[in-house]
């Protein structure tokens, strides 16, 4: 007779409850905890397993009462596709035939680029993905990325990161989605709903704060009123829980003195309480031991267990620390309570009943090869480069005429590792591995040109460094030339082992090393200079922007970003990328974003301007779409417990085609306490071609002007508001006033969150 807890047709609930009561509290406590890694016999576990034991017999121990998930099999070294499915396959083995109820691990991955291994496509970083305003590719990508994980036997992903840029010096800014909530928001709900359809679990990173800490440094302590935690922080987060996320990972800072892996009214109240979310709280990677050795709120690694349990963390990643015996002895002890193990234990049987981890017959994923850099996964890698790239400045230089001779130099021009950011696997694994080959076709810039142009190649600098003579080269191959294309920007890598990526910020936003330096001695040769910027933040060019021919930015582009960027400058691909960060001005040491308040504005008592070079949302094209009639089709009042519908009519008049993306912006003139002076609320790329025509209609509910009041409760306010229509933050094409009527109405986790958006033709 088949046990409840093994019966597919039963309830999950049921199951659950009917496994948990046959298991001891040592297996239920090895249920909530990974291994890292998976592989002991071809080197060393994590340095904090190992306790004296060699690899083979701590493996052994640590499953013998079962195991909760396995950490990157394929994303810690470099391992075929092939040959890492097989090992994994052995493990799985393993660890089912170890545990008295054949429960096989929950295996994760990161996949902010891609899946995180070695010979997996590397698709342009998130930067890319919301400068393309395209969520529907995005979501396309997310589902491609789940096939190849699932075809692997990986379960999970550690994606998508959605904490909104506060300030472009954090070095982690390459992973994120941009500094606006709602394009972060919709952006990153493409790539959730893209995962999940694709049966892999999303993970929500890093709830929450975590980019607003002081002075963007990494992993410091964040100083945020209630208002804008809930104004700016939350949406994004609220949002791809509505997708379907079904995990999230606490965030490593602490606000206001509570570590967010401590914070029971963050993590439960909050996340659960309020927003309604049932899925697997996951820790980031050593947040809980952090407790006791960082943040100075436990005293031992049992204590450490206590408080994030309490708080509300289910899983410790990436290894078993605080959840292993320090937790089964603070509960035998009685100073944790086993009604906490239980209920996260609920919460991890649960999502592996729904993953089919638990039923009857379950086997590793089948062992052959894979293609994870197959044709699909190229195309749109591609198509996603494109859409994403951004032409900030043209002054007619670009497209580059056939024939041209180039000099094409700078430190970004003739490396393959100009295109991936830090949580790529080539950046974050494989430059550890002088002797093994990245496994991908990776053009670079030059490269790329070179099929189309005379191009001859300096350096000019690295990134970081450089000689005189570097610089001189490249002055002489720029006066040779008809057009000099400057490839700049960051080495992505990690605690400081590059020049963007986690733990490598910055005090200013001037160029890295001296390429600032080189740019000012291309542009003194009096030939026309092209800047290509592939950059994991934002940088200050005020000084040189206005003697640049052009300007483009790939941020990190991915492995097919050189092609992207080359169908750019040479007019094949029509540039229609948005900015989702701005690019600041002169003074950029302490920047803001464009959400910034009235008195974050310029102003006449005080001689720091903060007012962008590139605004959020910019972006030029060779030919643009026409703009006709933008209407308020609903009329000029808008009830505060309705819709209304806006309207803007597009045209292509154009011999190619063209993209646009229709911004529209929220100011409120008038409100209780101080809001943003604009902030987004609805989005819409539309493709045309030439004489195509269309009408895009937005309905807009009231509750998308909703903001946290003076008692910390949402509401939509009645009064004037203004919507503006435009191809960016400061290039409004209409400005429709509209009145808020009727009564002040309080709006919770309920409140719609996006507007419908309608495309249709004429």
């Amino acid at each position: 007779m088949t046990e409840l807890w093994h019966d597919p047709e039963a309830s999950v609930e049921a199951r659950v409850s009917d496994l948990m009561g046959r298991m001891t509290l040592s297996e239920k406590i090895s249920q909530l905890s990974g291994i890292w890694k998976v592989d002991p016999d071809v080197g060393e576990m994590a340095p904090m397993l190992r306790d004296g034991m060699g690899p083979a017999q701590l493996w052994n121990n640590l499953i013998a009462d079962g195991l909760g998930q396995l950490t990157r099999p394929f994303g810690t070294e470099p391992v075929t596709p092939a040959a890492g499915l097989e090992a994994l396959a052995e493990r799985q083995r393993q660890v089912v035939a170890a545990n008295r109820f054949g429960i096989p691990a929950q295996v994760h991955e990161e996949c902010l680029t891609g899946l995180n291994a070695w010979q997996a496509t590397v698709y342009p970083a998130p930067l890319c993905w919301a400068a393309s305003f395209d969520p529907a590719l995005v979501e396309r990508m997310g589902a491609k990325i789940a096939a190849d994980m699932r075809r692997l036997g990986i379960h999970q992903g550690l994606a998508p990161v959605l904490d909104v840029v506060r300030d472009a010096r954090w070095g982690r800014v390459e992973e994120s989605l941009g500094e606006d909530p709602f394009l972060v928001g919709l952006v990153g709900s493409a790539y959730v709903r893209g995962l999940e359809s694709g049966g892999v679990v999303a993970t929500l990173k890093h709830f929450a704060g975590y980019s607003a800490s002081r002075a963007a440094r990494n992993l410091a302590p964040v100083s945020m009123g209630p208002r804008e935690f809930a104004d700016v922080i939350l949406p994004p987060f609220e949002m791809a829980l509505r997708a379907g996320a079904r995990s999230v990972m606490n965030s490593y800072t602490d606000t206001d003195g509570v570590p967010a892996a401590a914070d029971r009214a963050l993590l439960t109240t909050l996340l659960r309480d309020t927003l309604g979310f049932d899925g697997v709280v996951v820790a980031d990677y050593f947040a809980i031991a952090f407790l006791e050795t960082l943040h100075h709120v436990a005293g031992s690694p049992g204590e450490a267990a206590r408080l994030a349990l309490e708080a509300g963390i289910d899983v410790e990643l990436p290894s078993v620390n605080a959840y292993g015996d320090p937790l089964l002895e603070a509960v035998e002890a009685g100073l944790v309570d086993e009604k906490l193990v239980d209920r996260a234990l609920t919460r991890v049987l649960t999502q592996k009943c729904e993953l089919g981890l638990l039923d009857p017959g379950w086997a590793p994923a089948e062992v052959g090869d894979v293609d994870l850099d197959d044709p699909t996964s190229r195309a749109i890698a591609l198509d996603l480069a494109r859409r994403s790239t951004v032409l900030l400045a043209n002054d007619g230089t670009l497209p580059l005429r056939d024939g041209a001779r180039l000099a094409v130099v700078g430190p970004r021009a003739d490396t393959a590792q100009a295109m991936m950011g830090c949580y790529s696997f080539p950046m974050h694994v494989l430059v550890h591995y002088d002797d093994i080959e990245i496994g991908l076709d990776v053009p670079t810039v030059r490269e790329s040109l070179a099929a189309d142009y005379d191009v001859t190649y300096a350096e000019g600098c690295p990134v970081l460094g450089g000689s005189d003579e570097q610089i001189a080269e490249a002055v002489a191959a720029a006066q040779a030339a008809d057009v000099c294309v400057a490839v700049l920007g960051d080495q992505a890598g990690l605690f400081g082992k590059g020049t963007s990526g986690e733990g490598c910020d910055v005090a200013t936003l001037d160029l890295p090393g001296r390429q600032e330096e080189l740019l000012e001695a291309l542009l003194a040769t009096g030939k026309p200079v092209v800047a290509v910027l592939l950059v994991g933040r934002p940088y200050d060019l005020s000084r040189q922007a206005d003697r640049l021919a052009g300007l483009v930015c790939g941020f990190f582009p991915g492995e097919e970003g050189a092609r992207a960027i080359a169908d750019v400058l040479s007019g094949r691909v029509n540039p229609s990328g948005r900015l989702p960060v701005s690019f600041p001005g002169a003074g950029s040491t302490q920047p803001s974003t464009y959400l910034a308040a009235p008195l974050g504005q310029r102003s006449e008592v005080s001689v720091v301007d903060p007012t962008a070079l590139y605004p959020f949302g910019h972006g030029l094209s060779y030919a643009d779409a026409t703009w006709g009639d933008v209407s308020a089709v609903s009329g000029e009042q808008w009830d505060t417990e309705g819709s209304c519908e806006i309207a803007v009519e597009l045209a292509n008049d154009a011999d190619r085609s063209v993209s646009e993306v229709v911004q529209v912006y929220l100011h409120d003139p008038v409100s209780s306490v101080v809001r943003p002076v604009q902030q987004l609320v609805a989005a819409a790329r539309v493709d045309l071609e030439p004489g195509e025509r269309t009408r895009v209609r937005f309905e807009l509910s009231a509750d998308l002007t909703s903001f946290t009041g003076r008692d910390l409760v949402r509401i939509v306010e009645p009064g004037a508001v203004e919507l503006r229509v435009g191809a960016s933050s400061t290039d409004i094409r209409e400005v429709l006033r509209l009145e808020l009527v009727g009564t002040t109405r309080q709006v919770g986790a309920e409140r719609v969150l996006q507007p419908t958006v309608v495309v249709e033709a004429r």
